[in-house]
């Protein structure tokens, strides 16, 4: 990329698929384009893969994992070449910043300074994973000596979401390199450009030809190719809740691949009379506006108990004026457009039903510009639970607030949804906290605090949010198979 003006870059380097350590064309030699939400304006066309390319795709990783080095380094090699590839990253910062901002409307201040560096940061911790997978010596009833092996799954292919399209290439792809699998990665058609950035750095880390392809494309032809693949092991999916049900359709009626789900939420943030005023009102508004609320996370329903329920509206109101709207390219902006135009008239169309369905708009609810996805930072008040607004997913900067009276009241509230991926509790009060969070049914439930994300933290959702679990140690056991290895002790002193 050798400039950008306002925001627009005059040259996009890796437009093609990726596959056995090249990028080549598509066999059919279709591309597509990708959008710029805030101009809506063509940024470049890249390269289209469908069945036939993941074919190809899988062929590589089935050959790199069977015949290849990948798996067959010491856990030492391969920290090292995965702590080459974090500062590689490190080093290329800028760019693959600039390429999010561009392709997913995101302001700089959230790719360049937080999401990137969060990248590098997870390659380093699974690259210090890489040389401690250990099973287990059982002690068996009988004379048998016996003991586990933690081994590499073998091929996986991994879906990647739009919202975060680099931190989610890293959670899937770097803990499963750490414990040596191969793999397919298709990112999202909204937001392909990072992940061919990254397959280019992958190389010149030194990671063999075939571990890691990156197939461009749809969901319906490549990422239903890669669910439906007989010689893929494993799958990764990070979506929407109906796609995730097609996933596991086509994993179950394939090779009944396992599968690991993350489907977003519709997390409650329960605010106590005796919370932390103002801190409750920064981290409602950070937890729904951050990355214009496209995040699976958002802390969408707003549970306000009643003796502080007035005035926390009224303030909330007035400190989202803060929340400014610009150039993405400006460090101060911090709301950008939606990702897709899809996303955009989804999220108003959402926002009508909850005029339409009797709560007040509060405060925005319109679109903003003449140009580009944008949505003003919306918030709802006089929400009821049956509203549109207060069950689905909206991903979109949205905010409802609803009232309530007691702790049992909104414990009953909060876990009355299909989703359960993470929740957020304010109060000052240790048996309030301890209550709530052990009663709310979901992956994360952050007290005095929100989006506490973080490498070494697990995270995965309840009930329809999904299953399995990405950073942290367990981030690990999706690649993994468990061996056991048992054998007959003769003469021995003891079992």
């Amino acid at each position: 990329m050798s400039s950008k003006s306002n925001g627009v870059t005059n040259e996009i380097k890796f437009t093609k698929l990726f596959i056995n350590g090249q990028f080549v064309d598509s066999l059919l030699g279709k591309t597509f384009e990708t959008t710029n939400p805030t101009t809506e304006e063509i940024i470049t066309r890249v390269a289209e893969g469908t069945k036939e390319d993941v074919d190809l795709a899988v062929k590589a990783a089935r050959n790199a994992f069977d015949h290849g080095p990948w798996p067959r380094l010491s856990g030492e090699a391969r920290r090292k070449i995965l702590l080459k590839f974090a500062d590689l990253i490190e080093e290329n910062v800028e760019e693959l910043a600039t390429l999010d901002v561009i392709d997913g409307g995101k302001p700089i201040s959230l790719s360049r300074y937080l999401e990137i560096p969060t990248v590098v940061e997870l390659f380093r911790y699974y690259a210090g994973a890489a040389d401690k997978i250990h099973g287990t010596t059982l002690k068996m009833s009988t004379s048998i000596h016996a003991y586990t092996l933690r081994e590499p799954i073998g091929v996986v292919g991994h879906i990647i979401p739009w919202n975060f399209p680099s931190q989610g290439f890293a959670m899937k792809v770097a803990s499963a390199l750490a414990v040596g699998c191969t793999m397919v990665v298709k990112p999202s058609e909204q937001t392909p450009l990072s992940a061919l950035f990254y397959a280019h750095l992958s190389k010149l880390a030194g990671i063999p030809d075939g571990v890691i392809n990156v197939v461009t494309g749809f969901g319906e032809t490549a990422g239903a190719a890669i669910s439906s693949h007989m010689d893929i092991d494993t799958v990764s999916f990070t979506g929407s809740m109906e796609v995730g049900r097609l996933v596991m359709q086509a994993a179950a009626t394939s090779n009944l691949k396992p599968v690991l789900l993350e489907l977003g939420g519709k997390s409650p943030f329960i605010v106590f009379d005796d919370a932390d005023f103002d801190k409750a009102i920064d981290l409602a508004i950070y937890g729904n506006f951050i990355n214009k609320g496209e995040i699976c996370v958002a802390g969408s329903r707003v549970f306000v108990q009643e003796g502080i329920h007035d005035a926390f509206v009224n303030k909330l109101a007035e400190k989202t004026k803060d929340w400014t709207i610009g150039d993405l390219f400006d460090p101060t902006t911090r709301h950008g457009p939606q990702n897709n135009k899809q996303q955009y008239e989804k999220v108003l169309s959402l926002i009508e039903h909850g005029k339409k369905e009797g709560a007040t708009l509060l405060t925005g609810g319109q679109s903003f510009g003449k140009k580009g996805y944008y949505i003003e930072p919306t918030i709802f008040t006089d929400v009821t639970d049956d509203m549109i607004i207060a069950k689905e997913e909206i991903f979109g900067p949205v905010i409802s607030v609803l009232k309530f009276k007691t702790i049992d009241e909104v414990i009953k509230r909060a876990n009355a949804t299909k989703y359960g991926l993470a929740a957020g509790v304010m109060t000052k009060n240790i048996d309030i906290a301890n209550t709530v969070s052990r009663s709310i049914r979901a992956g994360a439930v952050w007290v005095n605090c929100f989006l506490a994300l973080d490498r070494d933290a697990p995270h995965g959702g309840y009930k329809m949010s999904g299953f399995g679990k990405e950073s942290g140690i367990e981030g690990l056991d999706h690649y993994l198979h468990v061996k056991t290895v048992a054998m007959p002790i003769y003469d021995s002193p003891w079992l």
